[in-house]
């Protein structure tokens, strides 16, 4: 059955990003950041981190100019130009007021989402198998999806990092309390890896990556079929993933009956334009 997505459920998916954003920031150093705006949070972990951004903005109203200038200022301070992820069926208004405090579009990502099936669909490829990854594993996992996520999926993307930010990031993410780690072997070799939470209802499936040797033998498909089982196990009524169009990634949720919900704008917006901006008022 098709997901009708509107804006009570993209709030409800924008509440667990908000959730992983914030915990994998907070968890970076004496630097970082979360601060709260709207039903939103403004997040920095460190330099060039993908973590750095506002998420979760859009919904219950819009955010006073006031909560902007400060978010702003504090990017600022560390040298950091503004990231902002806004869902496109959030409040038009905060789109409005985004672009006229000379936010830019910078490029798209997909939210993708199905409801959770009584039964998970079953993906065995020949050779490969998905298992959860426990703690004592957790360096190996690390050295797989972090080494993976190097490689990008083909596909547009507005975003580059370092390699050891994404490592330290992907690590961050990981150790949030409620996440729970995969690893991917083909013929017993780790191949892939991936994460997953599942609270409120939301089964949100983060943090796929396959290294570049294993491509093309399902190992996404598998790691996204072993999330759907434990979110059928846990009690979700909703599983969701997020992507770059138009990629393989993409694709591969899509057949296992993941649709596109709705899109967000990544917005950017120099902080040196602000500090000119505030110097100027």
């Amino acid at each position: 059955m098709a997901l009708f997505c509107d804006p009570v459920l993209a709030e409800r998916i924008e509440r667990a990003e908000v959730a992983r954003v914030a915990g994998g920031a907070r968890r970076r150093g004496t630097d970082s950041f979360v601060l709260p705006i709207g039903r939103g949070v403004a997040a920095y972990a460190e330099a060039g981190s993908p973590l750095n951004k506002v998420v979760g903005v859009g919904f219950g109203g819009v955010p006073a100019q006031a909560e902007w200038d400060a978010i702003e200022r504090a990017y600022g301070e560390r040298g950091t130009d503004v990231a902002v992820e806004l869902a496109h069926l959030g409040d038009a208004e905060t789109m409005e007021q985004l672009t006229a405090r000379g936010y830019r579009l910078a490029g798209f990502e997909n939210v993708l989402g199905r409801k959770v099936p009584e039964t998970a669909p079953s993906v065995a490829p020949s050779g490969v198998e998905v298992r959860r990854s426990p703690d004592d594993e957790f360096e190996l996992w690390l050295d797989v999806v972090a080494g993976a996520a190097l490689y990008r999926d083909a596909g547009p993307s507005h975003e580059e990092f370092a390699n050891d930010v994404i490592t330290r990031a992907v690590r961050d993410l990981a150790g949030i309390d409620g996440v729970v780690r995969y690893l991917a072997f083909f013929d017993g070799v780790p191949a892939g890896g991936a994460s997953a939470s599942y609270a409120d209802g939301i089964a949100a499936l983060t943090g796929a990556a396959t290294l570049p040797t294993y491509r093309r033998r399902g190992i996404q498909s598998a790691l996204l079929a072993r999330r759907l089982a434990d979110a059928v196990a846990t009690g979700c009524d909703i599983a969701t993933v997020t992507t770059a169009p138009a990629t393989k990634s993409q694709q591969n949720a899509q057949q296992l009956g993941f649709e596109l919900l709705y899109v967000r704008a990544a917005l950017q917006k120099s902080t040196s334009d602000s500090q000119a901006g505030v110097l100027n008022t």
